[in-house]
């Protein structure tokens, strides 16, 4: 498999759509730049759909892809390692953050099982049906996947995209629940940004502890030295320091481009899946929004390599699409704005009037000579 092969499938937005919605927008009755972002938003969405007047989003759906990562056994997570089926558990119990926003706007959730260590009797078969292996490697010591588990990982990601576009969904809220999952996401964001262990590794969702926080790094260090070898490769890459989760959703992304799906992600995974995705087709971002700044500094090296501008900054750490989930109400404001606002009348036009008959100036009289 080579990722490669996508930036010649994905277009951009159609640029000449967003021209033309543009100078639309300059013809609405809100004043140009009075609406914030939100007129920029509607631009995007008119771009991505290939349609002036924006659509309503009708079908949005949340899809979150679930894993457990080896490297949580050394206490870099503020959960227990293998208990990322408590996560599921709770989202599909409706007890979690992002399943209560989801059922108080009526969006449903979706759950992928691609790397869960837990027995698949505790889930439904519709969840974990799809998993890949039980649980990831520890990537400061081994792979988090050998390589045919990486190119199945990405494939349940395209085949899981394929399934959303094929169901009329219109746009995809994208999150992660993991335990651990934000090591190997710093550990890729800083391998492909070229930075230090130190400048991306964050406290993750969960929180951790002064102590925690130095074992992360320290993982995340010893991830980096094994990263950097196959930074030619994203298969390779995904499989020395991702995870079963991460190579999905990085599979996920590039097809939901493909697709013309647009996407809000999330937190510091999603972004780093992202960064994968992008060194692989420089187009596919062109499909993508974040949602919001998780406070992660990784996340933050991230959006900025891509250019994706946050929407919100409510200080939401919790992860699992919620901060994403948020600012999907503020993608759905903007496509009811750019569709439903109605033009200025043009001005009124006076019949015209006759010319008046230009006045007649008398002939001088001759000059009186004395």
């Amino acid at each position: 498999m080579n990722l490669d092969d996508f930036s010649d499938l994905i277009e951009r937005p159609d640029g000449g759509v967003r021209r033309d919605a543009e100078e639309r927008r300059e013809r609405l009755i809100v004043p140009p730049g009075a609406l914030g972002r939100l007129d920029e938003l509607g631009e995007w969405l008119s771009a991505a759909q290939g349609s002036v007047k924006v659509h309503a989003i009708e079908q949005p759906r949340v899809v979150l892809f679930a894993g457990d990562h080896g490297v949580a056994s050394l206490g870099v997570s503020g959960r227990p390692a293998g208990t990322a089926y408590e996560l599921v558990r709770s989202v599909l119990d409706g007890a979690s953050p992002v399943a209560v926003l989801a059922r108080a706007a009526s969006v449903p959730v979706r759950v992928v099982d691609a790397g869960l260590d837990c027995d698949p009797e505790l889930l439904p078969a519709e969840v974990v049906r799809h998993r890949v292996r039980r649980g990831s490697g520890r990537i400061d010591l081994e792979n988090a996947l050998s390589t045919e588990e990486t190119e199945a990982a990405i494939r349940l990601g395209m085949a899981i995209a394929d399934e959303e576009a094929d169901s009329g969904t219109d746009l995809v809220v994208l999150g992660d629940l993991s335990v651990g999952g934000t090591t190997p996401a710093c550990a890729l964001i800083a391998a492909l940004c070229g930075t230090d262990a130190s400048v991306v590794t964050g406290r993750g969702g969960a929180g951790i502890d002064d102590l925690a926080w130095m074992r992360k790094c320290a993982a995340i260090r010893d991830a980096l030295r094994r990263a950097r070898p196959v930074l030619g490769d994203q298969v390779e890459l995904l499989a020395a320091v991702g995870g079963a989760d991460l190579a999905a959703m990085t599979g996920f992304l590039l097809q939901s481009a493909v697709r013309r799906m647009p996407v809000i992600l999330d937190g510091v995974v999603g972004a780093a899946c992202a960064l994968v995705a992008q060194r692989a087709a420089f187009r596919a971002p062109d499909w993508w929004l974040a949602g919001q700044v998780s406070g992660e500094p990784a996340q933050s090296k991230a959006l900025d390599r891509m250019a994706l501008n946050p929407l919100l900054d409510h200080g939401v750490t919790v992860g699992e699409g919620t901060g994403a989930l948020l600012a999907l109400p503020l993608v759905q404001a903007a496509a009811a704005l750019a569709a439903e606002l109605p033009e200025r009348p043009e001005p009124a036009q006076l019949p015209e009037q006759p010319l008046a008959p230009e006045p007649t100036i008398p002939d001088s009289p001759p000059d009186e000579v004395n």
